[in-house]
């Protein structure tokens, strides 16, 4: 009898074995990646004014939160990952007639509801917020104004404006020193580029007749933001603030993010529902992708084992796999899924 409990405790053993070596060989081996990430994806749904809270190992909502405010199209997390901010837009794109925000509501990620408000005083639309990646300080466009707001997030109050000398500063991307901020100015079609320790506007860089979202290489020597009136992409030296390279696209771009070892870009294609994947060594189209209808915004994980895409018209967040450059699974979230943020050590 001992014998044969052995033998099955060794077979038990075995087929277990077996098991895991099966799925470290398989795409599962990606899912090890994503659980190794403790965070939590958020998503700003445009469509019912709520965020959701994604889980990015299984998928499954973990909550859905009202905004109590029209519309948020954006968000951040702070770096404790315990609260979330989202600017509210208003009901219209930008440089169109609509409502103009004038609120950011603060949400509790563990309580998963609006626990605080920041209000501006008046209609600015806020749009882009980014944390100081240094200083804590939440910063958020503020089209209306021509200007980033600065938010101490302890107190909730305005301590600062920066002047963007432009109109419709839509985002926002800062260097990881958090002393530079670079605006994509959407109808002027320019980069405006910030002193965000003097507070002051230092460039104004001529790119195209209009422009969409921006983003910084992982070692803050280029901008990189979309043209929209033809298929490249401007990619801006910030030691000289001038455009240096154009990147040709299969189509307009918009949202853009690098991977965090600083070798790949990825685009969305907006009209083609496609994800371009772009050598930064090369400054070549490496690689598309195919996603669902209107990509939108592009989060990478923290260790870039996955891409987040936003997807408007679908209702949808796909997931990319970095490793094997496909589509891991389709996330459904909301109406009108736009913004994107992680949030360290959520479920």
């Amino acid at each position: 009898m001992i014998k044969t409990r052995r033998w099955f405790r060794t077979a038990e053993l075995i087929f277990r074995f077996i098991i895991l070596w099966l799925i470290s060989c398989s795409g599962f081996s990606g899912l090890r990646a994503a659980e190794s990430s403790t965070g939590c994806l958020l998503v700003a749904n445009k469509g019912d004014h709520t965020l959701a809270m994604v889980n990015p190992v299984t998928g499954a909502i973990a909550a859905v939160i009202p905004e109590n405010g029209i519309t948020g199209h954006e968000v951040v997390a702070s770096a404790d990952g315990r609260r979330a901010f989202v600017p509210i837009y208003g009901n219209a794109g930008v440089g169109r007639p609509g409502t103009d925000g004038s609120l950011i509501r603060v949400i509790d990620l563990a309580r998963h509801e609006v626990a605080g408000t920041v209000d501006l005083g008046k209609g600015l639309r806020p749009h882009c917020a980014v944390m100081g990646p240094k200083n804590g300080l939440l910063y958020v466009t503020t089209e209306l104004d021509q200007s980033i707001t600065v938010i101490d997030p302890a107190t909730l109050q305005v301590t600062a404006t920066i002047p963007t000398g432009q109109a419709e500063s839509h985002m926002l991307a800062i260097t990881r020193d958090g002393k530079r901020g670079y605006t994509a100015n959407v109808g002027p079609g320019t980069v405006s580029v910030l002193d965000l320790q003097a507070k002051k506007l230092v460039a104004i860089i001529p790119v195209c007749r209009q422009t969409q979202r921006i983003s910084l290489s992982v070692d803050d020597r280029r901008v990189f933001t979309a043209d929209q009136t033809a298929p490249r992409l401007a990619v801006i030296d910030t030691e000289t603030n001038g455009v240096s390279h154009w990147i040709e696209l299969p189509s307009t771009g918009y949202g853009t993010a690098p991977t965090p070892d600083g070798r790949w870009l990825l685009v969305a294609l907006n009209r083609i529902n496609q994800v371009a994947v772009i050598d930064l060594q090369s400054l070549k189209l490496a690689r598309t992708l195919d996603v669902p209808k209107a990509p939108q915004e592009i989060l990478i994980q923290p260790d870039g084992a996955y891409a987040y895409v936003s997807c408007d018209a679908s209702r949808q967040v796909a997931v990319l796999d970095l490793k094997q450059w496909k589509t891991a699974r389709l996330i459904g979230t909301g109406p009108g899924t736009d913004g994107l943020a992680w949030a360290n050590g959520q479920p």
